[in-house]
């Protein structure tokens, strides 16, 4: 079992998202413990209610709402009523047992799951340290449940396992624009780890969106602020922008910088392989240029992005590993990477495998051949014996000969 604990600062938005995967048919709200009432009684203004008499008791608390998932392996066929008893489990080892708390059941990916929604201001308006709930408290109750429950530990379940929703594209016109966007930027927000800006909509071009801030020079560009549009067939935006602000988690400027910081360290240990596979892709399967090596990452389910300036000149390389969920310009990878290393090394490639000696042929290579059926093989091997025996210096006595012949 894999746990995520998110810590924020709004308990409706928290609810409204899984509520809005309810109304999409992709997840149905199980269980909900401390609300007097079955979760399937419940409105949905009586959901946030109840959170907001609790957060009332002490308004000097900001963060105030607790985001759980909890993500099981794909072997593993739990029951509502077992993902009731491991929810329960889980709350009462992490110290929320007294809490009240909504348990979703959300199928929008290949693996069981389930997203439980807290707050942390107790009933005598205390508020519970969240200080390392993650790493301490969330770790501790993870290990006693796969262990009482007999469930596949968290070292064994592959990363890609627990961070690949069914994430679609957007479709202008197809759903309500501000949830397909909304839906597309807080999964990628999420999972993959970027630096900057540009990396970041590498990713969400893939799912036909972009962060814009406007131009240099206007108000919402030097005020740092951002929208998020849908992109049409031809990569152009379409629609109305959405606020940043408005998108539950408020994926602004200022929060995506300080992912841009911390993303720096996270996606170091990913460098590794991400090259390996680039590796491969050139020598391994014999990438001639761009267009080829595009082909041969996507069977590693990276997606190499090709920037040009408006007269169409390439100057840089960004790859996309959907399966690593890290983005890189080839240039922080190495000299070896960026458009210019990969396209000289594409190259060189290519001249040592055309590269043949003119003279010399060896024997082993044209029996591994299996060709001696061929009468080529036999003029092959005469031509290059010929060549090994001959002497320079008979050959420089011929032409001095004819010339001599030639002045008489």
């Amino acid at each position: 079992m894999v746990a995520k604990v998110i810590c924020g600062k709004n308990i409706k938005g928290a609810v409204a998202y899984n509520e809005l995967k309810v109304k999409e048919g992709v997840a149905e709200c199980i269980h909900s413990n401390k609300f007097g009432m079955d979760a399937t009684e419940l409105t949905l203004a009586e959901k946030v209610n109840r959170f907001r008499l609790r957060m009332d008791l002490n308004k000097n608390v900001r963060t105030n709402a607790v985001h759980i998932s909890l993500n099981f392996d794909q072997s593993e066929k739990l029951t509502v009523d077992d993902l009731r008893l491991i929810s329960d489990k889980y709350m009462e080892l992490l110290g929320f047992s007294e809490q009240p708390f909504l348990v979703y059941q959300h199928r929008d990916a290949a693996h069981p799951h389930v997203h439980i929604v807290t707050t942390n201001i107790g009933r005598d308006g205390k508020r519970i340290d969240l200080h390392n709930i993650g790493k301490v408290k969330s770790e501790y109750a993870r290990k006693m449940i796969e262990a009482e429950f007999n469930l596949v530990k968290a070292e064994s379940i592959k990363k890609a396992t627990v961070l690949a929703p069914i994430l679609a594209k957007a479709f202008y016109g197809k759903t309500e624009t501000k949830r397909a966007i909304s839906n597309v930027v807080r999964e990628v927000t999420r999972s993959y780890k970027f630096t900057s800006l540009h990396e970041l909509n590498a990713v969400l071009k893939q799912f036909n969106v972009v962060a814009d801030r406007g131009y240099e020079g206007t108000r919402m560009y030097e005020r740092k602020g951002l929208v998020y549009s849908i992109l049409d067939g031809k990569g152009n935006k379409i629609g109305v922008p959405v606020k940043a602000s408005t998108i539950y988690g408020k994926p602004t400027l200022k929060y995506l910088e300080k992912q841009f910081r911390l993303n720096e360290t996270l996606r170091r240990s990913s460098a590794n392989a991400l090259k390996q596979k680039i590796d491969e892709s050139i020598h391994k399967f014999g990438a001639k240029n761009l267009d080829q090596l595009k082909n041969m990452l996507s069977r590693f389910e990276v997606v190499p992005v090709i920037r040009a300036n408006a007269e169409g000149k390439v100057y840089g390389l960004t790859y996309v590993d959907n399966e690593l969920k890290v983005v890189f310009n080839g240039s922080d990878l190495g000299k070896g990477y960026s458009v210019k290393g990969v396209s000289e090394r594409m190259q060189g490639h290519t001249n040592q495998v055309k590269q043949v000696p003119k003279q010399f042929v060896p024997l082993p290579e044209l029996l591994q051949q299996d060709e001696l059926s061929s009468p080529h093989w036999l003029k092959a091997l005469t031509d290059a014996e010929k060549l090994d025996h001959s002497n320079p210096n008979q050959i420089k006595r011929k032409r001095r000969k004819k010339k001599q012949g030639r002045s008489l």
